[in-house]
């Protein structure tokens, strides 16, 4: 294996190569002046828990969890907004924890408050709270985990009571909508709601920003269908659909997430969708081995108006309790590249060895 010093040089010498590949495109011009930027960088990444203190303190990452994302750091704070997708909620105790239909596949997850201090050393910006954890700990703990991600300035959306945000950053002012098919939060099965939510967004904001919960769950399901996924006896969504339409209504990115492992990539009327990013820091109490422990980091540059320029796909992968490490063997930039000519075979993109996405010329 590599050694971690090898690691960061690859990564380094990658994502110089990406920012010149970006360059040759006469469209795609990277301004580093805040106040004259002709291009948008958004970096999206899949589930994050950082370690659960119930129903025992026994499963927390040592250091509070603040090497979890160490490796991956200096990426995740290289974009004009970061984003992720919080499972669990931030909640130091108490609180009544839900029950399921099912006891044998009931997961509940909680993480200390200032748990949200390491998103914010990350270098997130804002934060999905639309999926099927945020209700864990019922209406105290959503509270807790707001008023966490509040006291380090980190935005949130996705909850039925505050289902988008918007926020300006370096002269472009971003929406972020988050649904999930899940109680409590907006639905990705109302998609009349939801295109609603993006034409509002699209008619105040520059760039809209759309997060996704939903398909079905697990190694067997890595492809995306075009058709409603049900999963253990819950509609978990037409993810086609829903994306397709919310591009149509004036979504310019689309992040998805929830099936656990990492799904296809399309572009679409110019604008780009990830249909699941995956596990992205799961310590303990979610499944990494295998594919389950593939993620990428996908980095989206846009017009200022949100059109897709290109992206890149930084590889990194876990084990069970251990932190996010960049992987040098690029496996999940591989599934990508299978997964999408599988699943999108007319898409009109180039996925190329080094994890560049572009815009097919053919």
């Amino acid at each position: 294996m590599p050694s971690f010093e090898s690691v960061k040089i690859i990564f380094f010498l990658l994502l110089i190569s990406h920012t010149l590949l970006c360059q040759e495109n006469d469209s795609t011009k990277v301004s580093n002046n805040p106040s004259n930027k002709d291009t948008v960088a958004i970096i999206g990444v899949g589930d994050i828990m950082m370690g659960s203190n119930y129903p025992a303190p026994g499963k927390l990452p040592p250091y509070d969890g603040s090497d979890l994302m160490k490796e991956v750091k200096s990426i995740l704070q290289s974009a004009d907004v970061t984003m992720g997708n919080l499972e669990g909620v931030l909640m130091d105790t108490g609180g009544i924890a839900k029950t399921c239909r099912n006891p044998k596949v009931c997961y509940v997850f909680r993480s200390p408050e200032h748990y949200a201090k390491n998103l914010a050393d990350a270098g997130f910006d804002v934060m999905s709270l639309a999926n099927n954890h945020s209700g864990d700990f019922g209406d105290l703990g959503k509270q807790r985990t707001n008023k966490a991600l509040d006291a380090v300035g980190i935005r949130y959306a996705g909850q039925d009571t505050k289902p988008f945000v918007t926020f300006q950053k370096n002269g472009i002012r971003f929406g972020f909508v988050a649904f999930a098919p899940n109680a409590g939060c907006a639905s990705i099965n109302d998609i009349p709601g939801a295109k609603k939510i993006v034409r509002k967004l699209d008619s105040i904001c520059d760039v809209v920003i759309v997060s996704f919960h939903g398909g079905a769950e697990g190694p067997d399901f890595q492809h995306v269908p075009r058709t409603t996924e049900i999963f253990y006896g819950e509609n978990r969504g037409n993810v086609y659909q829903f994306a397709h339409d919310l591009v149509d209504a004036g979504a310019d990115v689309i992040f998805g997430h929830g099936p656990h492992v990492t799904r296809a990539v399309e572009v679409y009327k110019d604008k780009f969708i990830a249909y699941s990013l995956g596990n992205f820091c799961t310590y303990g109490g979610i499944n990494v081995s295998g594919v389950t422990g593939l993620s990428p980091i996908l980095k989206v540059y846009t017009s200022r108006k949100g059109e897709f320029y290109c992206s890149q796909i930084t590889s990194t992968y876990q084990q069970f309790f251990s932190t996010v490490k960049i992987d040098a063997r690029q496996q999940v930039l591989k599934r990508i590249q299978l997964l999408t000519k599988e699943d999108f075979p007319q898409a009109r993109i180039t996925i190329d060895a080094q994890g560049w996405i572009k815009k097919s010329t053919k």
